[in-house]
């Protein structure tokens, strides 16, 4: 008889697979796509010394934001984290590690690892901080940086509708680093808006197969937050 892959709740989901220490992929862009159930899970689990890999931190009270507020986390592997305040306060006072990535380099670090490529070379960052303590090499005339790919113990992502086998299909913006993350840890779990039966997923537009992931749940609700409401003014 097969296990099933689904999950009552995000607590179940992550029972027996976090550990302190562990690092973590979180899927998001801003708080667009992020897995809010999930974070939620492991802020109340308690497990802390955390290394995660995300674009950016959340903002305060909200996404990635309520780890930083509990102090959970050691380090962030990011892009931008130019919105959360607790973020900014702890890695001023040394408490938080921060090891910065051009976005393109960051997503292309966790596509690497999620397809087995133990490192790569791109020309961005060449001559900056960013290069300092890694391997350089000129092709063709032109000077680039080594960057090794990423992969985590977990990745936690989101996902606008899954079947019962796993298989995720992801909804416009909320797509951004969701599905390479989901490929490049060795245990993903993801929360989905929509539960259906295998079968009822048209093959064609799967996202990320079912092979990748190892516990969903199904959402009772998603609150959609916005981090910076921008609003025009209607013509007279």
């Amino acid at each position: 008889m097969a296990v099933s892959k689904v999950f009552p709740d995000a607590k179940a989901a992550l029972e027996g697979v976090l550990k302190d220490g562990m690092t973590i992929m979180a899927g998001g862009f801003g708080l667009c796509g992020i897995p809010a159930a999930l974070i939620e899970a492991i802020r109340d689990s308690g497990v802390k010394d955390l290394t995660i890999v995300s674009n950016n931190a959340g903002i305060d009270d909200v996404g990635l934001g309520i780890l930083l507020q509990t102090r959970q986390v050691k380090k962030m592997i990011s892009s931008y984290v130019g919105e959360n305040a607790t973020f900014a306060k702890q890695y001023l006072s040394g408490e938080l590690e921060i090891e910065f990535n051009p976005q393109g380099t960051l997503a292309e670090r966790i596509r690497a690892g999620g397809a087995g490529i133990p490192a790569f070379f791109t020309a961005t960052g060449y001559g900056t901080q960013i290069a300092e303590g890694k391997e350089t090499r000129e092709f063709d005339g032109r000077h680039y940086v080594m960057e090794r790919g990423l992969v985590a113990d977990l990745s936690i992502v989101h996902a606008w509708k899954g079947d019962t086998e796993g298989n995720l299909v992801y909804r416009k913006t909320a797509r951004n680093f969701n599905p390479v993350m989901a490929t490049a840890s060795k245990f993903t779990v993801a929360e989905v808006e929509h539960l259906v039966e295998p079968g009822e997923i048209d093959a064609d537009h799967i996202i990320t197969p079912g092979i990748f992931v190892k516990r969903l749940i199904k959402l009772d609700k998603v609150d959609k937050r916005i981090e910076q409401r921008t609003v025009q003014k209607r013509a007279a």
